[in-house]
């Protein structure tokens, strides 16, 4: 069996293909995706070609519909040859046809072209199709810095839709070209900005033209931050920019990190979404420095996380099977190892962490292979031992190497209680901080000088301060 898939052209009777017209006209069976297209009046005048109009009607949703109509079209050749008619170009922004060529089974599937939407838009617009993006607007995947013609917009519900999907990207005042009537004598074009889109009627032969924005105005995608930051970088760009190193880099890097924990511990998502943005210019600014000097590109970099995510994730891109987070875990931790082969547990643990953070890290790796007190009462005897023992050191070595001890075996204590020690500690620091200040204030405010005062006076103060923290 033989299925045709015919394309109608994009208007009239005029911009029908003689292959396709006479086809069509070949008295083999017919089967329309819809009657809405100016052709089929003519062709069909008595209505006798059935259509998918009905599956429209019913359908719940345009997954389901073409679904539908791929099952309807491939039950009527089941029989014999058929031909299946669609607006345009079959392979222009066609998902049935699509879907049909994408698993034909037992059909012989032919596909007669025709003059497609986008060939009649270019014309009208006078632009230059390269570097185009067709798009559907009821599946909307755009690069904003492509032009694109969006299909597919036939009503003003489906164009206010398309309207907020592309707020995403282009500004409010982004102007585009509404195309209405394509291929008819009533075709027209209209300019109007962004916003108001979906303030016209639609029908079956609109589209929108939606022009690119430049590199720089590209600023809600990843895309458009990694073009500014290159232009940053270029040999025309920023001297500031371009004599970065990694050395030189590193204290910001440490920095825009502290500045996200703290948005974090604030509560603050808009700070916390600012502070994030300055990390990523980070990585992005290592990254350019790295390209400049032949090291390695975002790709590298976008590849090397990619690949190890899948790896480590096998419950999820593979077959195994993971049914609760501490499985996945101790499979995580597993095939971390199994990468590192005969290194060290401790060795992936970074010289450079905050002391008490990396010391919970080691402390927990040596933990999984059985190294580590049985309960907490072991580390809670172990903390009194090294306290006995800072308080009788006798050199300024000793008290740091004991204090040291102290300090691990509460990093032990904390992780066993599921405390972070360095959260634990920032939120001390913080407690501290706001009640010195209420402290300054409270001096101030009675004229009193805190360094003139003795320390009866300045803990009452301190007491008063944590009082009002509970009122």
């Amino acid at each position: 069996m033989t299925l045709y898939a015919v394309g109608l052209g994009p208007g009239d009777a005029r911009y029908l293909t003689t292959e396709a017209r006479d086809l069509l006209l070949s008295g083999r069976p017919v089967l329309l995706r819809t009657r809405h297209h100016p052709t089929i009046p003519v062709l069909d005048p008595e209505g006798r070609w059935p259509s998918c109009d009905d599956l429209y009607a019913r359908g719940e949703t345009f997954e389901g519909v073409y679904a539908a109509i791929v099952e309807r079209v491939r039950s009527m050749a089941a029989t014999g040859d058929l031909i299946y008619a669609v607006p345009g170009h079959p392979l222009v922004a066609e998902r049935t046809v699509r879907d049909l060529v994408a698993d034909p089974r037992r059909l012989d599937i032919q596909v007669v072209p025709g003059l497609s939407y986008v060939d009649l838009a270019l014309a009208v617009l006078r632009v230059d199709g390269e570097n185009l993006q067709v798009c559907d607007a009821l599946a909307l995947r755009i690069d904003p810095q492509r032009p694109a013609i969006i299909g597919q917009v036939h009503s003003r519900e489906v164009a206010s839709d398309l309207k907020l999907a592309l707020l995403d990207f282009f500004p409010a005042e982004h102007e585009v070209v509404l195309l209405f009537e394509l291929g008819t004598a009533e075709e027209r074009a209209e300019r109007v900005a962004l916003a108001d889109l979906d303030r016209r009627p639609f029908g079956y032969l609109s589209c929108v033209y939606v022009p690119p924005l430049a590199p720089e105005a590209d600023v809600r995608r990843f895309d458009g931050l990694y073009a500014i930051v290159s232009r940053l970088h270029a040999p025309d760009g920023c001297p500031w920019d371009r004599e970065q190193t990694h050395e030189s880099l590193k204290p910001h890097l440490l920095e825009e990190t502290y500045e996200v924990l703290d948005a974090i511990d604030a509560g603050d998502p808009t700070r916390l979404a600012e502070e994030l943005g300055d990390l990523l210019l980070q990585v992005l600014m290592h990254e350019a420095v790295a390209r400049r000097l032949g090291e390695f590109s975002i790709g590298d970099i976008t590849e090397s996380i990619a690949r190890k995510l899948i790896r480590r994730h096998p419950h999820v891109f593979g077959t195994a099977s993971a049914r609760t987070a501490e499985e996945v875990r101790r499979s995580w931790e597993e095939l971390k190892q199994a990468e590192r082969g005969d290194e060290s547990i401790l060795e992936g643990v970074p010289r450079s962490m905050p002391a008490l953070a990396a010391s919970q890290v080691m402390q927990g790796r040596a933990r999984r292979l059985g190294f580590d007190w049985p309960d907490l009462e072991g580390p809670l005897e172990k903390l009194a031992e090294e306290v006995r023992e800072f308080a009788a050191s006798a050199t300024p070595d000793q008290r740091e190497d004991e204090f040291g001890d102290i300090l691990f075996v509460l990093a032990n204590i904390a992780q066993r209680l599921g405390i972070d020690a360095e959260a634990a500690l920032r939120r001390a620091n913080e407690k501290f901080r706001r009640r010195f200040a209420r402290v300054e204030a409270l001096a101030k405010e009675r004229g009193l000088d805190l360094r003139s005062l003795d320390l009866a006076d300045l803990d009452a103060l301190w007491e008063e301060a944590k009082a009002s923290e509970r009122d």
